[in-house]
């Protein structure tokens, strides 16, 4: 069992300390790993949005209860809004991934006058819509893991989609040495995290002798995932490696090959309690991809900093470098279920109340 010193919480908000009491934009921590883009950005002017509380802030989330990582986004979300006394309402809606309950879901949230409104967007156009009317009524958008074809929001946190897809890619691309037979494993369909997982796939197999022998979506669960992995299977057997756009998916396929009795060639995976499990048991080849969910925290800050009148950015980004097994023992916590995902920023007696064997 793992002590509980292991929560690897992440840090808050700095108040810079020079002449005015909004932080300068490099000042504001949304999230560890997560920094301001280094070109092509623009300020967001401190005061532009100050407000004093108290404050309703709204969310529009892509989907609560699609697997176990949008489940543990909402409540890392609402653990910041719950932390704040400065926050009177905090209005979360599921649009269950359907483009059209996202619109209609904005809509309603626009209607309760919110001072800042949070997308996670379905696609990259159902919530563009939603977006120009709150901007043209004065609030301000943050939108995060998911990105919009309209560019006219507030502030934007992006999770590094290509750079999920080539950490994974490259690993791939190393262990065959450039040539062989991959599986690919993709996420939901039509979301932006899946299409840009992808194109960093393929920006890492450019170039190679890899060859994508198979491929569907498993839309990022367990069952899915299986199910793909033994119609792979069942199909032709023959594989090389296999990179997976999810944990879930990853120990599902796992878990099918072991059934046939096959080796576990090199697979990707991410940080997912179960699947950092599984990993440090069988020891198999792989990869973890950083994801945290702590970006729907990071969401509900950059909130709070507009209304604190802080100067920020417009574009951040969150491109981590990919963990090997050392790092997901660290994080590994035998005592929690398969469905807690690393790095988080929960407090232990949320992780126990939610997550406790």
């Amino acid at each position: 069992m793992k002590p509980s010193n292991k929560k690897h919480l992440m840090g808050y908000l700095a108040a810079s300390t020079l002449l005015c009491t909004a932080a300068f934009a490099q000042d504001v921590n949304l999230m560890a790993g997560v920094e301001a883009r280094p070109d092509n950005n623009t300020t967001v002017a401190a005061g532009a949005f100050q407000k004093d509380g108290p404050w309703t802030i709204a969310m529009s989330h892509f989907g609560v209860n699609a697997n176990t990582w949008t489940v543990q986004t909402a409540h890392e979300a609402q653990g910041i809004a719950d932390g704040d006394d400065r926050i009177a309402n905090f209005v979360m809606l599921d649009a269950n991934f359907d483009q059209a309950k996202q619109v209609a879901d904005i809509e309603d949230l626009l209607t309760q006058n919110p001072d800042v409104l949070i997308v996670m967007p379905v696609t990259g156009t159902s919530a563009d819509a939603g977006i120009q009317k709150a901007i043209d009524a004065g609030i301000p958008v943050v939108v995060h893991t998911g990105r919009t074809e309209i560019k006219n929001f507030t502030v934007e946190i992006q999770g590094g989609a290509e750079n999920f897809g080539r950490v994974m890619g490259d690993f791939i691309v190393d262990q065959l040495g450039a040539e062989g037979r991959i599986w690919v494993l993709r996420g939901l369909p039509s979301h932006p995290e899946d299409i840009n997982r992808y194109n960093g796939l393929l920006q890492s197999l450019e170039g190679t002798g890899i060859e994508i022998v198979q491929e569907d979506h498993g839309n990022w669960v367990y069952d899915l995932g299986k199910s793909l992995c033994e119609t792979f299977y069942l199909n032709d057997p023959n594989v090389d490696a296999i990179w997976s756009s999810g944990a879930d998916m990853t120990r599902a396929c796992v878990d099918v090959l072991t059934e046939f009795g096959a080796d576990i060639p090199p697979i990707t995976g991410e940080g997912n309690n179960g699947f950092f499990g599984q990993w440090i048991e069988q020891g198999y080849p792989s990869i973890s991809a950083e994801y945290s969910p702590s970006q729907a925290a990071a969401g509900v800050r950059a909130a709070i900093a507009l209304l604190e009148g802080q100067e920020m950015q417009k574009h951040y980004i969150y491109e981590p470098e990919g963990w090997d097994v050392a790092k997901a023992t660290e994080f590994y916590r035998d005592e929690l279920s398969a469905n807690v995902w690393w790095p988080t920023e929960l407090p232990e007696e949320t992780l126990q109340k939610l997550y406790g064997n």
